[in-house]
């Protein structure tokens, strides 16, 4: 996500300027089917869900390493994240087996220096200078399972040097599949609850504005255990929308310190000028998607936000001139002291145009002979003006990252 050095688009750049660094807001990822996009989201998914929910004591580490390779297969899986926390970067690494952590680094990367807060080889680890005095830390990771993050174990024992890090992966970090959205937000206020509705009159979808008919925590058609997680990750003042069964729509919100459901409806305007209220399940599926996505994007838009949003295969359902207004109005709003970031999967070639991205925003996945992806910026293509139609050159399959179709 660190910006190349291409002028287009240069005014939406967020910059840091304590690293003279400049840091791309967006990040579109074509590619056919099969070529691991997804697989792409799923294992930044994994590492979140390791990092804030850790294991139970026997549990094996529920990691996908690559299987079309005998040797890869038995190797650990590596993951590696360069992270801006207050205007700081970190790089956090771990590889890890099905049964244990191998490894785990975090460092702290200033102007002038880098330094190792800790590096675990197994079942030793080393401080930095500073940190090495300290006997809770070395407590701490005596007490760390096989299985089990330094990271993790430590935040969980009130170690608070390694929170900010902890705390981007489990607040900022916002993982979207095709089946739904956890959001960042408060549809009880107005305020926020009037955007969702004027986005949804925006896109012509038909509702007047969202509404939520109460009902018992208990009622929520959820598992149960999914009904435990929100509970344990819902802070107060957030809410979650959730997908039912039969496409209906669900909000679990906390406020006052209790959880609080609702089955959310929509109301349409009628022939007479009245109004007549409809479940979400009576919308199409691309207005289910469109109420999904709304929420995200209006935390990618609010000033104080500093979330990071992965959404698998954005477009589905969607109309490409509503796919394209989703990522347009985000991107208007973007100047050089806007945090929040947007990377998406996309099967949309006509969101393909340098009118909308830079080339460095825009990337592709391939899946080259041996099974594995290769993952490439179109910036790498020199020769390509940015006035030049890319949509063409990569239907063309010029650019790579396009299915190859066998004909018998």
């Amino acid at each position: 996500m660190l910006a190349s050095a291409e002028r287009q688009h240069s005014e939406r750049l967020a910059r840091i300027r304590r690293y003279r660094m400049r840091v791309l807001p967006i990040a579109a990822l074509f590619g056919g089917n099969a070529a691991g996009k997804t697989n792409f989201v799923a294992a930044l998914e994994f590492a979140r869900d390791f990092i804030t929910n850790g294991t139970r004591p026997d549990d094996r580490i529920p990691v996908q390493p690559f299987q079309l390779d005998e040797e890869s297969s038995r190797q650990p899986t590596c993951f590696s994240f360069g992270l801006l926390i207050d205007d700081y970067v970190y790089e956090y690494k771990f590889d890890v087996s099905g049964s244990r952590v191998v490894a785990e680094k975090l460092i702290k990367i200033s102007t002038a220096r880098e330094r190792t807060l800790f590096s675990r080889q197994v079942d030793r680890i080393k401080f930095t200078n500073q940190l090495s005095k300290s006997d809770f830390l070395r407590f701490a990771f005596d007490g760390t399972r096989d299985n089990e993050l330094f990271l993790t174990n430590s935040v969980s024992q009130n170690v608070e040097h390694f929170r900010p890090i902890s705390d981007w992966f489990c607040k900022n970090l916002k993982i979207v599949g095709p089946a739904g959205l956890t959001v960042t937000g408060n549809p009880l206020d107005d305020r926020y609850r009037e955007q969702i509705n004027r986005k949804l009159r925006n896109f012509d979808t038909g509702i007047e504005e969202l509404t939520g008919k109460d009902i018992p925590l208990e009622a929520l058609p959820l598992p149960d255990a999914f009904v435990r997680r929100i509970s344990n990750s819902l802070r107060e003042g957030q809410s979650e929308i959730l997908p039912g069964p039969l496409g209906n729509r669900y909000c679990v919100a906390r406020k006052g310190g209790n959880l609080h459901a609702s089955k959310l409806e929509a109301l349409h305007r009628t022939s007479d000028d009245n109004h007549r209220s409809f479940n979400i399940a009576l919308e199409s599926n691309g207005t289910r998607r469109l109420i999904d996505l709304m929420p995200g994007f209006i935390d990618l838009s609010t000033r104080e936000s500093r979330a990071v949003y992965i959404i698998d295969d954005l477009d589905r359902n969607l109309h490409t001139i509503l796919s394209r207004g989703l990522v347009s109005d985000f991107l208007q709003d973007r100047d050089e002291m806007s945090r929040t970031q947007l990377i998406f999967t996309t099967h949309d070639a006509q969101l393909m145009d340098q009118r909308l991205f830079r080339r460095d925003e825009m990337w592709a996945t391939e899946r080259l002979r041996d099974g594995t992806t290769r993952l490439f910026s179109f910036s790498e293509f020199k020769e390509m003006r940015n006035d030049k139609n890319v949509r063409k050159s990569y239907l063309e399959g010029r650019l790579g990252g396009v299915p190859y179709i066998i004909n018998f």
